[in-house]
């Protein structure tokens, strides 16, 4: 294992890398800009380096600087968490021509499955299904015209570069497809530096469904079951759970032992997430693999007994796996409702600002992961991501209950701070969620108003925030640079697991 680790990201999840850290011995450095100076991250690691102003493109996104502060740290690994740089080839080149190991995928691996279009080859020859459509990227509207013609609409046209739910855009007619195929192409150009594009068939009533696999540097592989994302707005996942409900165990078998043979036909290591979409007579689709920790995570930990994070350690550092196939156990139902500082009220618009009350959930079976406290000013440069609320209960039910509980309790509250909350408890409470029957069209059904003259949506009553919303404020400018926070001393926890196994 390694002795120093430096983690490059900020957040709730610079914390969560960092605990895992703490409990394996390892000693860490965390890298911050100045917005971020006062952060819980900072204030508990070990070591820190400012590495640049609030603007990410000059902090997070700094790989020359990230690398030096690892260099001058004397840092032997590098942890990337998601975002930012977690699935960026070049960085991972980088970071292993100066020595340190980087917590994910070989670089060509991860320069791979970036490129969807290879992706999807890739997987179509290790025999994934794919969702109808162009495997190679189309230089011309003409070509793709000719490919949605084929494959009927409505089309979804992608950038091959894309993720994080940018570079796509849904056609649903050959008259829109040439304006949508150059405006995703001019799109994905300046997202990306990489404007091509490829089409395949829009299933809009699908369900998402992820199969979370771990991979050695040995050949060995596990799968961790599934977990259902078709709570979505804008391609952005808002509530998640495991195992995916409402599917047949032949359906859930199949998608897992798929995911885990295409995650090891091109030589993946560490934690990653292979992504379908599941039509409504349970045909599966591969769409894409993602290669780090998701934010979604806990939900298979909760339900697995396995901390994905020890396990990325272990693997990073040349560790065979610790777990066969037969030792992974499903038990029990996990739900997670992610807390962003948005206002659903205002089509989800940014509402950061500071924390004046901030007092998360508690209880049986109840796991928030979060970097705020009272008095923290959540900034307006990063991801608007707060909290993550996760429960564990022995069915699906207790455990929707447990977090529409959980999330009643949570009070959030400061000066023009607005959060997700009130919104996800109307989801929790919607009867086709509550039933499992519910697709990736859910959250635009929810906010979409119901035609003059039509009866009422069966609907929950309407749910009042947890806090009274404060009257707006503007958000104090905080990019003046400020002093890097004091270190915290750490203690040795030792690790153990059990034996190693070979995928045959």
């Amino acid at each position: 294992m390694f002795d120093k680790l430096l983690i490059a990201n900020r957040g709730e999840i610079a914390l969560r890398v960092l605990r895992a850290c703490r409990e394996l011995g390892v000693r860490t450095v965390v890298v911050h800009s100045s917005a971020d100076a006062d952060s819980l991250p900072v204030r508990l690691a070990d070591e820190t380096v400012r590495i640049g102003p609030a603007a990410s493109r000059q902090s997070y996104l700094n790989a020359a600087a990230i690398v030096e502060a690892a260099r001058q740290t004397g840092a032997q690994a590098v942890h990337p968490g998601y975002g930012f740089l977690s699935e960026d080839a070049d960085f991972a080149e980088i970071c292993a021509e100066n020595g340190l190991t980087f917590v994910g995928p070989p670089p060509q691996v991860m320069a791979a499955l970036a490129d969807k279009s290879t992706a999807r080859a890739l997987m179509s020859r290790a025999g994934l299904p794919l969702p109808p459509g162009s495997v190679r990227t189309l230089p011309t509207a003409a070509e793709a015209l000719e490919v949605a013609a084929e494959v009927g609409y409505p089309v979804i046209v992608k950038a091959a570069a894309g993720g994080g739910g940018r570079g796509m855009t849904v056609v649903r007619s050959a008259a829109e497809l040439p304006r949508a195929y150059a405006r995703t192409r001019a799109a994905a150009q300046v997202a990306f530096g990489d404007d091509r594009v490829y089409v395949e068939r829009y299933l809009a009533d699908a369900r998402h469904v992820e199969v979370q696999v771990l991979c050695d540097n040995h050949g060995n592989g596990i799968h961790l079951g599934t977990r259902d994302c078709s709570v979505q707005r804008r391609h952005q996942k808002l509530i998640e759970e495991a195992p995916a409900p409402a599917l047949r165990p032949a359906t859930l078998d199949t998608l897992a032992e798929t995911a885990l043979r295409g995650a090891l036909s091109v030589g993946f290591t560490g934690a990653g997430t292979v992504e379908f979409l599941v039509d409504e007579a349970e045909r599966c689709h591969f769409l894409e693999i993602n290669c780090r920790i998701q934010v979604e995570h806990p939900v298979t930990e909760l339900v697995t007994g396995i901390d994905l994070v020890h396990e990325q350690l272990h693997v990073a550092a040349g560790t065979p796996l610790r777990w066969r196939q037969e030792d992974v156990r499903l038990r029990g139902v996990a739900v997670e409702c992610r807390v962003n500082v948005e206002d659903p009220d205002r089509d989800f618009a940014p509402a950061p600002g500071r924390l004046d009350r901030f007092r998360p959930p508690g209880g049986p079976f109840t796991r928030v992961d979060t970097h705020g406290h009272v008095g923290y000013l959540v900034s307006p440069h990063y991801d608007s991501l707060l909290a993550k609320v996760a429960v564990w209960a022995p069915d699906r039910d207790g455990a929707l209950d447990r977090l529409d509980r959980a999330l009643g309790e949570f009070e959030v509250a400061g000066p023009g701070v607005h959060t997700t909350i009130p919104f996800a408890r109307r989801v929790l409470r919607d009867a086709a969620f509550r039933a499992g029957r519910h697709t990736t069209a859910l959250v635009d059904r929810l906010l979409t108003p119901p035609a003059a003259g039509a009866p009422p949506a069966v609907d929950a009553p309407p749910v009042a925030a947890a806090v009274p919303a404060a009257d707006p404020a503007p958000v104090p400018d905080i990019r003046a640079d400020a002093d890097p926070a004091g270190r915290t001393p750490v203690t040795a926890v030792p690790a153990a697991g059990p034996n190693a196994w070979r995928n045959p």
